[in-house]
């Protein structure tokens, strides 16, 4: 309770300008007490005015109170510094620098809990009552306390903007719009607000679909890592176990090769240590025969020579037929021709299977897309090996070249019943589907039309040819132009005519692109669209007329 007693003291007797214990204190004639500097200069910038007035009840003064120290006051402060009490504390209730003060309260203001934006003014809990009390300050607009509402001021009548120009796109008070807006297209603030407010609410909405879409995009690319993740382990398993199944089929034929060979070896040596053994026994024998008769011719005595002649002349009958058939024997020089020939189709396989696998794993990111294609060498980067399908083809058409050229015949070629072949047009489409980034090139002569399109292309009608289907894109070779077609829209095409045109495909960015190839490449023609099925290869000819697609890897 002292504590309070001295708390209401430092309230009571503090200067209601600086907030602080009375300085040399006086007391002015309507009786409140300031510090003598702070009235003085208080006064001192009213002069001008001829009129000195109290700070808190607003009294005025003529002439200039002539001010004379409180010595009670001045005793009563000595006291009080005594106790070690220095400055009164600001009351929580009192506006500081940074609060919006009461414009209503007089001397030291209040802190103002509302703003009016009829008044305008704001307000302190007491002097805010009347606007719940009174009916017509009921309608008011109350908003939290704001210093700027001189903004809702017009600063040429000094009126409140309660009107809105839609002309001049602009707030206005009521006499602007009788004086230098009358004629405009004005209403009330709270009439386009209203409208503005539905507009803002119809954007929001928007925002907050947006929001709830990314939201449900960031699910699904959370649940694609953990899809990814699976994936990756799943795969790289797989991968292992069939990459070890095909290292332990290699390694056990390089073993069952070399038992083979080391046994066929031991086979062929045994034989043919056989038979040098009887071959050598067969020149001893032969040796002692020559050396028989050599004797025998060297004998003096012609009686003993005649007497023996008949036995040893039967030695040399017997060599007249050899008793030892050599056969050829089997070598193993042309395994290393088959291994050779084995490694290279291993070679192009695991190429091919490689190039499929990475145009699956090497997907363009999504985030940091590859740049298109320029140079030459960078479109066979994406090279293809394109072929036709047999069961698309018109049945007066002929594939030759390994299902890579097709020609028109008189002459129906008896190809089986089959729902893809198309039956009104000499065309074909590709057994390849291209997805992802592609590249081909072709060989065309006379009248020509090359394209791609959707599987789902009619195979019968009007609209199953690539001039007029909206699931093709097509360009047509003549002897001495080209025009661009797809869903019965022609446009001309201007370029080159080098008999050799080259097709780059994006999937994935919609681009498709046809070249002229020579030793350098023309653009001819660019579409940008979105493709929503893989596409096939698409070629169409007439009598005199042929199409070649060039293999994948160009000489």
């Amino acid at each position: 309770m002292a504590q309070e007693g001295v708390q209401l003291d430092q309230e009571t007797f503090s200067c209601c300008i600086c907030l602080e214990l009375l300085k040399d204190p006086v007391t002015i004639p309507c009786g409140h007490n300031y510090c003598m500097k702070c009235i003085n200069t208080h006064w001192n910038e009213e002069n001008q005015k001829g009129i000195h007035s109290c700070p808190q009840c607003r009294k005025t003064f003529r002439p200039r109170p002539v001010l004379e120290k409180n010595t009670m006051l001045a005793a009563l402060m000595e006291v009080l510094k005594k106790t070690g009490v220095q400055a009164a504390p600001a009351d929580r209730h009192y506006a500081g620098p940074e609060d919006v003060a009461c414009d209503f309260c007089t001397g030291r203001k209040r802190k103002a809990v509302k703003s009016c934006l009829v008044c305008p003014a704001s307000y302190c809990e007491n002097h805010l009552q009347p606007h719940y009390d009174v009916p017509p300050l009921k309608k008011h607009k109350l908003v939290e306390p704001s210093k700027s509402l001189k903004e809702n001021m017009c600063c040429r009548h000094d009126e409140v903007m309660k009107m809105f120009c839609r002309t001049d796109q602009q707030c206005i008070c009521y006499l602007c719009s009788v004086e230098e807006h009358k004629g405009h297209d004005t209403v009330s603030a709270a009439a386009e607000r209203t409208e503005r407010q539905k507009e803002l609410e119809v954007s929001r909405l928007k925002i907050q679909q947006s929001i709830q879409g990314r939201h449900k995009n960031v699910k699904l690319l959370q649940q694609d890592l953990k899809d990814l993740s699976v994936s990756a382990e799943i795969t790289l398993e797989k991968s292992w176990r069939i990459l070890e199944t095909l290292a332990r089929l290699i390694h056990n034929s390089d073993s069952v090769l070399h038992g083979q060979i080391r046994s066929q070896q031991d086979t062929e040596e045994i034989q043919v240590l056989e038979l040098r053994t009887k071959l050598e026994q067969e020149i001893s024998d032969l040796k002692r025969k020559d050396a028989e008769l050599k004797q025998l011719l060297d004998t003096p005595d012609h009686t003993k020579f005649l007497h023996n002649y008949p036995s040893v002349s039967a030695l040399s009958e017997s060599t007249h037929s050899p008793s030892i058939n050599i056969c050829p024997r089997r070598h193993f020089d042309h395994v290393p021709v088959v291994l050779i020939e084995l490694k290279e189709d291993l070679q192009k396989s695991l190429r091919d299977a490689w190039r499929s696998i990475s145009e699956i794993i090497c997907l363009p990111d999504l985030l940091v897309p590859e740049p298109q294609p320029r140079a030459m060498h960078e479109f066979h980067r994406y090279l293809r090996d394109i072929t036709l399908d047999p069961n698309t083809a018109f049945r007066s058409s002929v594939l030759s070249c390994g299902d890579r050229k097709i020609s028109l015949v008189n002459q129906d070629q008896g190809y089986p019943d089959h729902p893809d072949r198309f039956t009104e047009e000499c065309q074909a489409l590709s057994r390849e589907s291209l997805t992802g980034r592609c590249y081909w090139e072709v060989v065309w002569t006379g009248q020509c039309l090359m394209a791609v399109a959707y599987k789902s292309i009619s195979r019968t009608g009007h609209d199953s040819g690539f001039w007029y289907s909206d699931k093709s894109w097509a360009l047509e070779c003549f002897a001495n132009r080209f025009q661009f077609w797809h869903n019965c829209k022609q446009t001309p095409v201007s370029g080159p005519l080098t008999g050799r045109v080259g097709v780059y495909l994006d999937h994935r960015e919609g681009i498709l692109s046809f070249y002229s190839v020579s030793d350098t490449m023309t653009l001819l023609h660019r579409v940008q669209t979105t493709f929503t099925e893989p596409l096939h290869v698409g070629l169409w000819t007439e009598k005199s007329a042929e199409f070649f697609l060039l293999a994948r890897f160009l000489g």
